[in-house]
């Protein structure tokens, strides 16, 4: 196992990748547009189209390279998708670059589960890691081990195991001066950034409770079994309702409104939680594997501090992604869905910043840091919110009450055999007081 970090260890590590993203290194540096920046995809669904299409965005030499999927079939529309893209874009500003920016011959679209090996020594400068979560951690050491700048999806990883093999990898990519972003993509929509200057600032004082919701109708469809796919095919076509590939809901989706908390909180682990969740109107066929449709999480920080969680999957009912935060001195209330930001208290404030595209600032950020030679990092929130969201996962799957030192030191590994096409257990639906701690 490798050494849990210890709640002490986790504000120094933050603290030393926060100050370590502020030093000049001239040896990465890359002078904007004077070469090119060769981006390699590695997920090619919609995730991995959009981040692909936002890569090309941020930067005038940055060049699509090469692409990787599990399915052979997801590369082709990938490809187009992006290629249509730039076609507008040349359009609109009356240039030719697509020619340019898309060199993807057939030789560097690789598939099956070693596409990400083959993305990642095809001779790209950055990986965009888009895969279903529980491929994350692997993919993000091979990259990193070899000097890749990354671009990483949330959530980071599905189990503990996962998240510390991430957090070792963020250490090992700031050693190298090397920029990991994250797919936290709230943390750069400037409405909410400026929400929580505020919050910061002190502007409701001390933060005593905060309550976060991430609830909707559901996900994509499920997709039934087809005669010819094997128990991991079958899987990994449905990889959002097998708590092994996804991490549950609340992990895959709703960890956006958890990060909100870890946020609210700089970053400061919870020392314990408790939850509850289940299956209340997921139909109970073999496509929704064993994902739970709803779990509320109650966190309980130092001092007294708590926060609550909400998710749901529930079909027609309505749809609500919001915090709301009680501090000494005030209320904040945050709906970015609907552009609500209001802070009440000794000074009443409403949000004023425009809106703008959190995901393409992301890479817009990535890709400055890599010309610069200023990494960003991203390492510590991403794996600390991620751990948060599995930590309330463990809680509601058993029942019990989850210390923050019981989740990182968990030994519970939800994917511990070799990857391949061919015979996969189907996961059973937890039952709490019977799933036990690991």
């Amino acid at each position: 196992m490798s050494d849990p970090w210890s709640r002490r260890e986790f504000v120094k590590t933050a603290a030393a990748l926060g100050a370590a993203s502020a030093f000049v290194s001239p040896s990465l540096a890359r002078s904007r547009g004077s070469d090119a920046l060769r981006v390699g995809v590695i997920g090619c669904g919609g995730r991995g189209t959009g981040a692909a299409i936002q890569a090309m965005h941020a930067d005038p030499g940055s060049v699509l390279w090469a692409m990787g999927d599990l399915f052979p079939e997801a590369i082709e529309p990938c490809l187009d998708y992006v290629r249509s893209d730039l076609e507008e874009l040349d359009a609109e500003r009356g240039t030719a670059n697509i020619g340019r920016k898309i060199q993807v011959p057939s030789e560097r679209r690789f598939s099956g589960f070693g596409a990400f090996e083959r993305v990642i020594g095809s001779g790209v400068d950055v990986v965009l890691l888009t895969t279903p979560p529980a491929f994350r951690p692997e993919h993000l050491a091979a990259a990193v081990a070899v000097g890749k700048h990354v671009f990483c999806e949330k959530p980071v990883a599905v189990d503990a195991p996962g998240v510390r093999s991430v957090h070792d990898s963020a250490r090992r990519a700031r050693e190298q001066r090397l920029s990991l972003m994250s797919g936290f993509c709230w943390r750069y929509q400037d409405q909410v950034c400026e929400t929580f200057e505020q919050l910061h600032a002190g502007a409701i004082g001390d933060i005593r409770a905060v309550q976060s919701t991430y609830n909707t109708t559901g996900w994509v469809p499920a997709k039934p079994r087809r005669p010819e796919w094997s128990d991991t095919e079958f899987q990994a076509r449905n990889w959002q309702y097998f708590h092994t590939l996804s991490g549950d809901h609340v992990v895959e989706q709703a960890v956006h409104a958890i990060d909100w908390i870890a946020w609210a909180f700089g970053d400061a682990p919870p020392e314990r939680c408790f939850a509850v969740g289940g299956r209340q109107t997921r139909p109970d066929t073999p496509e929704t594997g064993n994902v739970y449709d709803h779990f509320s999480i109650t966190y309980e920080y130092p001092g007294g501090a708590r926060a609550s969680h909400t998710c749901r999957h529930w079909p027609n009912t309505p749809s609500d992604n919001s915090m709301h935060v009680l501090g000494a001195r005030g209320t904040c209330t945050m709906k970015p869905w609907t552009n609500e930001h209001v802070i009440s208290g000794e000074a009443d404030w409403r949000g004023s910043a425009p809106g703008n595209d959190m995901y393409q600032r992301e890479h817009d950020v990535l890709f400055e840091a890599i010309r610069s030679g200023r990494p960003v990092n991203d390492g510590v929130p991403m794996s600390h919110s991620t751990l948060l969201a599995i930590m309330g996962r463990m809680a509601a799957y058993t029942g019990g009450v989850i210390t923050w030192d019981q989740a990182m030191a968990s030994e519970e590994n939800l994917n511990p055999a070799p990857w391949s096409m061919g015979d996969r257990p189907t996961p059973a639906i937890a039952v709490p007081g019977k799933m036990r701690f690991s």
